[in-house]
């Protein structure tokens, strides 16, 4: 899930219960919290060839699952999928049941700081929009002790497509998310935290238009005129607005890229 002016854990969940529990509300409308598709979630997913039906798989925050159900329809092996929003995890394993695939399909609430797997357990890491809240490199290198050698790890993650961008969008990104980067940046960053690259490529247009912005700009005013007044609230929408705004001017120079590695 994208929330770059909220980035969550759980020292933030502490201090700031309202905000916390508001953005769920605002996000647990939406089959997914961040871009993407469930046709650019099987293309990851075909550059993947160790998985069986006793295969384990962990998605990362997975907010309600949209990404999680693609998965378990298109692969044989059990996922677990993690999300620090409770309300999130309840959604996923309804919508789980009601796929009849709750027999391979586990939510649970958790932390991607602290994840309960043993060493060299997994043989898939997956995670779409959402490694930012640990931070790429760190997640890399913290999630790389949890795979098997050869399992593979697939992230989608925020990248400039050019070396040069307008200061306006440049400050906006370096606010929301430092650790922005271009794309051979991040390819190197995947070989030096023990991975070889085996895929990369970019989320289409419409996984930020079609599949993400269009359905929060159907609930937004719902939304405001049901916390109206509420400063919060206000503040949320007003960032979402501006991100919906800014992606609109500048796509050209940022999007999401799907980074898919093997494990040394």
């Amino acid at each position: 899930m994208i929330l770059y002016f909220y980035q969550m854990s759980e020292e933030n969940k502490k201090i700031n219960d309202f905000d916390f529990d508001l953005i769920c509300a605002y996000f647990s409308q939406f089959e997914r919290q961040g871009p993407g598709s469930p046709e650019v979630t099987i293309k990851a997913l075909s550059f993947i060839d160790n998985l069986k039906p006793e295969s384990k798989i962990v998605d990362i925050g997975s907010g309600t699952g949209g990404q999680t159900m693609i998965l378990a329809q298109n692969a044989p092996g059990h996922i677990t999928a993690i999300d620090l929003f409770p309300k999130f995890i309840d959604q996923l394993n309804i919508q789980a049941a009601k796929l009849h695939l709750q027999d391979r399909v586990k939510g649970i609430a958790g932390s991607m700081e602290n994840l309960p797997f043993q060493e060299e357990e997994l043989d898939l890491i997956w995670s779409e929009g959402a490694i930012y809240n640990i931070g790429f490199e760190k997640g890399l290198k913290e999630w790389n002790k949890f795979l098997k050698t050869g399992g593979y790890l697939a992230v989608t993650e925020a990248s400039w497509f050019t070396e040069k961008r307008p200061k306006e969008i440049q400050d906006y990104w370096d606010n929301a998310y430092t650790e922005i980067d271009t794309i051979p940046n991040k390819v190197a960053q995947l070989q030096k935290a023990g991975y070889i690259p085996v895929a990369i490529f970019t989320l289409p247009e419409t996984c930020w238009t079609d599949n993400y912005y269009v359905p929060q700009s159907k609930v937004i005013e719902d939304f405001l005129k049901k916390h109206k007044g509420n400063p919060t609230a206000e503040g949320f929408i007003d960032e979402i607005k501006k991100e919906i705004r800014f992606y609109s001017q500048y796509k050209e120079y940022y999007g999401y890229v799907f980074y898919i590695g093997k494990k040394i």
